[in-house]
């Protein structure tokens, strides 16, 4: 019998004893690092929005996630997340003995593990420390590190941590993230049925993720609710209504792109800034884009697109038809606020999906007659008037190039010549041929010296300035032509208003702008390209109801087509052209093929904003004269001619 008692004292003294030999190898073996817990920086979500909040785009690179303070966290989801998976959480030390013995008992009856017994604080080192192998001494691992997080965190931090790390299924980590995803809504926005959806997810998120087994994950969600019943957390009441609630899921996509060129442009931008973890910094970037202007400039440009795809298929004759190429052809719209530069809305390319080069911001065309309003802008400066006469003839240029004489003689569009023209007559018509001569007798290098002002670049030093033969970005145009939009001041192109991470602010836009003449020379030039609209080459860009001033650019055998202009309030340049700079279609003008895209634009603008300003508002100083029966406008520096203005003494003169 002695020898069976010390027999039966060792074995148990052994038992005893074992744990304890075991956790101190484990101790003594392993290097226990819970920094990355206790100093917890998930990769977070960087978030996409409009100038009115709407969310644009979500970026990340391997884990979706936004980050919740536990002040954010709805105490109902904290009280559910208990119910269901760890209701001693505030009472133990981070391992519950009891749960543990009777998950072992369950598993020794099932011959296999059937039960886990892990804590919040296991999960949360298992999630974020440890493998999913199912080994004892993984378990260990486990329930040293657990100790451990429970001595350096409190009960709330671990909490927070939890509910941020773990996966809820559909690319979601973190419960605010599947809040957001599931069902478009903050946390403070869950209903109870909502909230025991998504804690009942932990245990096994693939399995009851709503977007794919909808009635297995109303199951858990229901068996969560009856828990908090149980434990008298909820009433009756709220039972029984929880239960039969069916709330609906969203099945979106995890970047939510509404927006992709926007995205890119972002994308460049703050890299240009510095930001080096973008992707992974949860950075919330608001930018300037209206949501539902871009909307109306990606459906415009395709619909124009469309249309000039009909009409060269339908001018083509049936034996041409093969060797027509239209998959070439392409578009890109800009449009901003000329006051602050705020861009509303930016496409470049008619089709994302096909093709996501930005020719908006990154392409370099030719801007042939939509460069001329600079030309006649400084003509204006320079005590020029719409009334001033301007030839209309042809005639030959020699100049030298490597030493061999050659000869330029221009023509007009239309191949016919007026002899005069009035100023304002020759830039609604877009005739090359006054211009060149206008800019001959400014004299070209008093042109150039002038255009220092628009901060224009790369100009050639010749007369094929006046035809536009510089090549510009739609983005660069749009800068140069708010001078026109703005009363006289050009402003820089502005995409993202402010950059913010947690609370901090840590990038703010400011507005560039500078001055390129008076108030009464810009609204002189925007009376003349207001007549472009109205009677000239530009009347296909015309809306019933709204004022639009702007000026067509068609380049040398049709390779390029621009529409620019603006609105009283919004400013928008439309280009067209074949990605390989060959002509389009010989009917494919700028008139003919941006004018529209720019139309129902902006027919999309007054159905969208009715409110917006219909009419330029003409600034002091400028003067109003009916000439021969038409209305001209005039200021102090572009002088009404003298010989009129005295011997028409019953000319109106309106101030």
């Amino acid at each position: 019998m002695r020898i069976i008692r010390n027999i039966f004292f060792t074995l148990f003294l052994a038992g005893v004893l074992a744990p304890f030999v075991v956790v101190g190898y484990f101790l003594k073996e392993y290097s226990y690092d819970i920094s990355s817990i206790i100093e917890y920086h998930p990769p977070l979500t960087t978030r996409i929005y409009d100038k009115n909040g709407e969310k644009i785009a979500n970026l990340f690179e391997d884990e979706h996630r936004y980050y919740a303070r536990f002040d954010e966290i709805p105490p109902r989801a904290i009280e559910a997340l208990l119910a269901i998976e760890d209701t001693t959480f505030f009472e133990h030390t981070g391992i519950n003995f009891d749960a543990i013995f009777r998950a072992i008992i369950k598993d020794i009856q099932a011959g296999k593990m059937v039960e886990g017994a892990s804590t919040i604080t296991q999960q949360l080192v298992k999630n974020r420390l440890l493998t999913r192998e199912k080994k004892i001494s993984r378990k260990i691992k486990e329930l040293i590190y657990a100790f451990k997080v429970e001595l350096s965190l409190s009960k709330e931090e671990i909490l927070e941590r939890y509910l941020n790390e773990i996966y809820f299924g559909h690319g979601y980590y973190g419960i605010k993230t599947a809040a957001d995803g599931y069902f478009r809504k903050s946390l403070n926005q869950l209903t109870l049925k909502e909230t025991a959806l998504l804690v009942g997810l932990a245990k096994a998120p693939s399995t009851y993720a709503p977007t794919k087994n909808y009635d297995i994950s109303m199951g858990r969600a229901n068996r969560v609710i009856s828990r908090m019943h149980a434990l008298g957390w909820i009433d009756d009441d709220t039972h029984t209504a929880s239960l039969l609630e069916k709330p609906e899921v969203f099945d979106d996509t995890l970047t939510q792109n509404s927006a992709p060129f926007i995205v890119d442009e972002v994308q460049r931008r703050v890299a240009d800034i510095g930001i080096t973890d973008f992707k992974t910094g949860g950075y919330e970037v608001y930018t300037t884009v209206d949501l539902k202007l871009q909307e109306a400039a990606e459906v415009s440009l395709k619909k124009a697109y469309d249309l000039s795809v009909a009409r060269i298929k339908a001018n083509t004759s049936s034996k041409d038809k093969q060797t027509v190429k239209t998959e070439l052809l392409n578009g890109a719209l800009i449009s901003l606020n000329p006051k602050n530069g705020e861009i509303l809305a930016l496409v470049g390319s008619v089709d994302y999906k096909k093709n996501s080069y930005n020719r908006a911001t990154q392409g370099r065309r030719q801007p042939g007659s939509a460069f001329k309003p600079f030309i006649y802008q400084v003509a204006l400066d320079l005590g020029y008037s719409g009334v001033t006469e301007l030839y209309d003839i042809a005639r030959t240029y020699t100049y030298y190039k490597d030493g061999e004489e050659q000869k330029w003689q221009p023509k007009n569009y239309e191949k016919s010549y007026k002899g005069l023209l009035t100023l304002r007559e020759a830039l609604v018509h877009s005739s090359n041929l006054a211009t060149i001569n206008l800019v001959n007798d400014i004299g070209l290098p008093q042109l150039l010296k002038e255009f220092k002002k628009f901060g224009i670049k790369n100009l050639p030093p010749d007369l094929s300035i006046a035809l536009g033969s510089i090549t510009l970005s739609p983005l660069q145009l749009a800068q140069y032509y708010s001078s026109f939009a703005n009363n006289g001041v050009q402003v820089e192109p502005i995409l993202i208003k402010n950059i913010d991470k947690g609370l901090t602010t840590i990038f703010e836009s400011k507005l560039k702008s500078q001055y390129i003449t008076d108030p009464a020379q810009a609204y002189i030039m925007t009376t003349i390209l207001r007549d472009v609209v109205d009677r000239g080459t530009g009347r296909n860009a015309a809306v019933k109801g709204i004022e639009l001033a702007g000026k067509t650019g068609t380049t040398n055998k049709n390779m390029d087509g621009w529409f620019a202009g603006y609105s009283p309030s919004i400013e928008t340049i439309v280009w067209f052209g074949n990605d390989d700079n060959t002509p389009m279609d010989r009917i494919e003008t700028g008139g003919r093929i941006a004018g529209p895209a720019f139309s129902m634009y902006y027919e999309k603008v007054l159905e969208l904003y009715p409110q917006v300003p219909r009419k330029f508002e003409k600034p002091d100083g400028i003067k109003e004269i009916t000439i021969n029966g038409k209305r001209e406008y005039f200021s102090d520096t572009s002088k009404p001619p003298r010989v009129d203005a005295e011997t028409n003494t019953n000319e109106t003169l309106l101030f």
